[in-house]
């Protein structure tokens, strides 16, 4: 439901998960470059692994160092970089890596520093720099560049995924990895600079995104989508203060593997259709059908409930895509990267449910769709 959660938001490892867990803040929106008009799509991502076992230096699982020792993998990371682009341009990640010594943190309000690499509700700036030397060691798992961001930041509308992602449920491991979507919508305004080109990140344009995920692994497989770039058949024109927002999850009972779920949340023009264990009681269902297909990754979905049926047909190049280098909490590869992209495109149908039958009350078109995808 849309339902802002500042608490959900905050730092939350501790016990088991502080010790074989992580947690990631995602930030991604579009920037242009004012002399070429050029726009790319870039993401910012605060992360961090296994606190609970780290000191004032890092820790990588995949460093041979380290393997040899068993010893599992502990920092704070700051992953920036932009996605591929609709016109063929390659994408980029650049990790920097601090020990969790370095990192300070405040719960009220939410903020993490790391040096001059920062992260708030309401502000988010640093910069990485990489070397060739640096990014040949495969450990680091990152690409060569440098890339520096000072941008506002105000998130309009939220995803609450309910009790499954309360303390209770996170301490009790109900799911592999944990979500909220504090900023579905979300806008950026500042500027970012990419090997010294600047970009300017206008809130009117930048199809902004922020979220959270936590747990002791990533779903797998991995399956998220999102879109606030909509437009209306009925009227023509794109669409104020709406958003789209799915996402995967492997639920368990007593440790034992349920089957796969999505939740999904469709905010039109204000109206919030909720599909996810916060609106349980209104018995939403959801089936699905992804696959790969003539060079895209497709999907196809149905939700119900007991107002509202919904039906979406999504798809992005897989060309569009990169993987994205993340290490598993245990400090091994994992074995299918998590594929990600910003030029999903699709459309969706809404259908108001009465006693007469279905009623068609709009045709969306998706354009800019954040996907992220990984196989078994």
């Amino acid at each position: 439901m849309n339902k802002t959660d500042l608490s959900r938001n905050a730092y939350g490892l501790s016990g088991r998960l502080a010790r074989k867990g992580y947690m990631r803040w995602w930030h991604s929106f579009q920037g242009t470059n004012q002399e070429t008009g050029e726009t790319r799509t870039f993401f910012i991502e605060y992360f961090l692994m296994n606190p609970a076992l780290g000191g004032d230096t890092p820790i990588w699982g995949l460093h041979p160092y380290y393997r040899k020792r068993h010893m599992k993998p502990s920092y704070f990371l700051i992953k920036a970089g932009v996605l591929p682009s609709a016109d063929g341009k390659q994408g980029r990640q650049l990790h920097r890596y601090f020990g969790i010594h370095e990192l300070s943190r405040t719960l009220q309000p939410f903020t993490l520093q790391a040096e001059e690499c920062f992260c708030s509700e309401q502000r988010i700036s640093g910069s990485v720099e990489v070397s060739v030397k640096e990014a040949g060691h495969r450990f680091l798992q990152t690409d060569a560049g440098s890339m520096d961001w000072n941008l506002e930041v105000h998130k309009t509308i939220s995803c609450h995924t309910g009790f499954i992602a309360s303390p209770l449920f996170t301490a009790l491991n109900a799911l592999d990895s944990f979500w909220h979507g504090e900023g579905i919508q979300c806008y950026y305004r500042g500027q970012v600079a990419l090997d010294g080109v600047v970009f300017h990140v206008n809130t009117e344009d930048c199809y902004g995104y922020a979220d959270k995920h936590w747990g002791r692994a990533y779903n797998s497989p991995w399956l998220q989508f999102a879109s606030c770039h909509l437009h209306s058949e009925r009227t023509g024109k794109a669409l104020k203060h709406s958003a789209l927002a799915i996402d995967g999850c492997h639920s368990k009972f007593l440790c034992l593997p349920l089957r796969r779920k999505l939740n999904l949340q469709l905010t039109y023009t204000g109206e919030d259709f909720d599909f996810t264990f916060a609106g349980i009681l209104k018995f939403p269902r959801i089936t699905w059908d992804s696959r790969e297909k003539k060079g895209h990754l497709v999907w196809h979905i149905k939700a119900r409930n007991r107002d509202i049926s919904l039906k979406l047909s999504i798809s992005s190049r897989l060309r569009s895509m990169m993987p994205m280098n993340y290490e598993t909490t245990d400090g091994r590869r994992y074995r299918q990267p998590i594929m990600c992209g910003a030029q999903g495109l699709g459309w969706i149908e809404i259908y108001r449910r009465t006693p007469n039958g279905l009623q068609l009350l709009d045709k969306l078109t998706i354009q800019d769709g954040l996907c992220e995808y990984q196989n078994k």
